[in-house]
């Protein structure tokens, strides 16, 4: 059976942002989130809240004037730093990287934190694991930036096999080679570590900040 996937993107703040919505008579391009939901304006912003045109990356935001979208949310109870973060000029910066094609569909890159350079590169994290689940070895992966005296950080994958695949040397060359060809090989990651499980939040979402920690913990420990 051959299946159509329709991804898309919302958050816990607002309804579904994003979609490839059948309705609409769209078609799906596989890996786009999709053309922006009816009544709502996005746009890709800089950090001076200047529109940015076709293939170039930036932070996703909902104008909030001349009239209020319904269904994203008021503001964050009792925390006015994050609300002065997210709430500017006349826009929700939701605080999501990501690109917009010339045909206008949208393609998430990573959470703004979580974006990796490297070498005077950027990378998103999302584009890297997508490519190792690619690989049939492959259950889950998570990408973070581990720190690098040279390039200023590398690309380090945190990846869980799939139960008939066993670590070893020759996989972590073989999944960094098949990451160099589905993606720009500047991208690829130098250091994997197989871990047998993922730390995530109650709702699934991979918690990179965790390993980033475990990470520096682990560097710490062997350190004179």
């Amino acid at each position: 059976m051959r299946l159509t996937i329709y991804e898309g993107y919302g958050q816990t703040e607002t309804i579904i942002l994003i979609g490839n919505f059948k309705s609409l008579g769209h078609p799906v391009r596989p890996g786009s989130m999709g053309k922006p939901t009816p009544g709502f304006e996005v746009a890709v912003l800089d950090p001076e809240l200047n529109k940015l045109s076709a293939g170039k990356e930036g932070e996703l935001a909902v104008r909030l004037e001349p009239r209020r979208p319904l269904g994203l949310f008021r503001e964050y109870w009792l925390n006015p730093a994050e609300n002065a973060a997210r709430f500017r000029g006349d826009w929700y910066l939701t605080g999501d990287l990501v690109r917009r094609d010339d045909q206008g569909y949208y393609w998430f890159v990573g959470r703004a934190d979580d974006v990796i350079k490297s070498a005077g590169y950027r990378i998103g994290p999302f584009e890297v694991e997508s490519a190792l689940i690619e690989h049939p070895a492959v259950l889950e992966a998570a990408v973070v930036g581990k720190p690098d005296p040279v390039r200023g950080s590398i690309v380090k994958a945190f990846v869980v096999l799939r139960k008939d695949h066993a670590p070893s040397e020759a996989l972590k060359t073989e999944l960094q080679k098949h990451c160099k060809h589905v993606t720009a090989p500047y991208k690829y990651p130098r250091d994997i570590e197989f871990v047998v499980e993922l730390p995530k939040t109650v709702s699934g979402k991979i918690r990179r900040v965790e390993l980033r920690e475990r990470d520096r913990v682990g560097r710490e420990s062997v350190e004179p």
